[in-house]
């Protein structure tokens, strides 16, 4: 019998596909051609059907769709560390946006690339990210092989990148022309929240959302001060106020969602908006703890997310998992609440759905995108094992992660990068940290 040739065969792994099935194979292999995922079954039989440029062996590892990062500000690897312990507020225009002020697209660019290695070294493989000089972040997940939706943060005062508002939308309108039909890079419109972006900015953010048919992305509900800013200036909360404007849509993601009311919540399940939660994030910050399984209940679609490094501090979505099944337990006092599934659903096809990637990843099957991760099952802290998603969510680190695959491509191996050049890229991070240390 002839072989079928592909690019790549994925052998001898624990098969985590995460399909509607929820479908495991034991000693199980993907093939892979042209980017996606030609066929799955078992080791011996594929082997058999299939002769592949590149062979990688899973052996005592589990393969998952690649983890998506529904939520974060890539560039701001540049901040880490620089103002921790403060206030939202206090940390945000105090500190975050004078760093901010200082930017220009060189710096964007290599703290992208350097959070394109991290979330590739730790299993993360599409991300949604909000920030400046957003064509620099852009060109920083192309050349890395990521997958992500992008786009420059808007608000009512004058940018560092862009100067007026009128010129951001245009820089917007411009970035999803240049990237339209790009396999891998889509561009959202941004505005960054209703405490920073008025009603007429809203209202346009939809309009221009709506003409290209793109996602919107904003902060919302973050936390009781946001709140009460909102009552104050509007007379109804962030969310009432959104809906009002008719912003509420099922191309709206929203991050954060923490201080949220019954209504609240009902808005965001009537109008089908995705939420991004970013459980670590909202810690460091003590804004609260997002009422996620109430969310959960009501149908909303929530993903996960890290936010930025200045507020994590890292891109770590193994960490993020582990801490929101955590913590929501906590709140509950119910053990049961936030089940492993549960998620490791969030970080795959929740972020998926909520990207507008739900026909494309978030799960191991045929015709998808070969979006794919190999953790190594082989150590001390992961043996034995009894199930593997109890053990991805309360066991595995980032650091277990030894293959990322992205479309297709190999872009880690061996946690070796490949598309990376990760010394150049730490060297001129750090050059630019000692000119940013107070």
């Amino acid at each position: 019998m002839e072989k079928t040739p592909c690019d790549l065969l994925i052998v001898h792994g624990l098969i985590v596909t995460l399909d509607d099935h929820g479908t495991v194979l034991d000693d199980g292999a993907v093939a892979v051609t042209h980017g996606r995922i030609e066929a799955l079954g078992a080791t011996a039989e594929m082997k058999r059907r299939f002769a592949p440029d590149h062979l990688l062996d899973a052996r005592q590892g589990v393969v998952l769709p690649g983890l998506v990062n529904a939520h974060t500000h890539a560039a701001m690897t540049l901040f880490r560390g620089l103002a921790d312990d403060l206030p939202l507020m206090d940390w945000l225009h105090q500190h975050i946006f004078p760093a901010e002020s200082r930017l220009n697209e060189a710096w964007v660019y290599w703290g992208s690339l350097l959070g394109c290695a991290e979330m590739i070294l730790s299993g993360t493989t599409t991300f949604c990210d909000m920030y400046l000089f957003e064509h620099k972040v852009a060109q920083a997940a192309k050349e890395a092989g990521m997958r992500a939706l992008v786009g420059e943060v808007l608000y009512d005062f004058p940018s560092p990148h862009y100067g007026p508002v009128e010129n951001g939308l245009r820089f917007t309108e411009d970035l999803i022309l240049h990237w339209r039909g790009d396999p891998l890079i889509r561009v959202a419109v941004e505005p960054h929240a209703p405490y920073t972006c008025s009603e007429e900015l809203y209202r346009r953010c939809l309009d221009l959302a709506h003409q290209y048919k793109v996602p919107i992305v904003t902060h919302l509900s973050e936390n009781a001060s946001e709140v009460q800013q909102i009552m104050a200036r509007y007379g109804r909360r962030p969310v009432a106020h959104l809906a009002a404007l008719g912003v509420l849509h099922e191309r709206l993601i929203a991050a954060h969602c923490v201080d949220l009311d019954e209504r609240d919540m009902d808005l965001l399940a009537e109008h089908g908006v995705h939420v991004a939660h970013n459980p670590e994030s909202n810690l460091k910050l003590a804004s609260g703890f997002a009422p996620v399984p109430l969310l959960l209940q009501r149908g909303v679609a929530v993903a996960l997310g890290t936010d930025g490094c200045a507020s994590n501090n890292n891109l770590d979505l193994f960490g993020e998992m582990a801490t929101c099944a955590k913590i929501h337990k906590a709140v509950a006092s119910d053990p049961t609440v936030m089940k492993a599934a549960t998620v490791l659903h969030m970080a795959t096809r929740a972020g998926a759905e909520a990207l507008g990637l739900k026909e494309t990843i978030g799960q191991i099957h045929p015709g998808f995108a070969a979006d794919l991760i190999v953790v190594d099952f082989s150590a001390p802290h992961l043996t034995p094992v009894y199930d593997p998603v109890s053990h991805l969510l309360y066991a595995a680190k980032a650091s277990d992660v030894q293959h990322t695959i992205i479309g297709g491509k190999v872009v880690m191996e061996n946690r070796t990068l490949t598309t990376i050049d990760l010394e150049r890229v730490l060297a001129e991070v750090r050059a630019i940290a000692r000119t940013l240390r107070p």
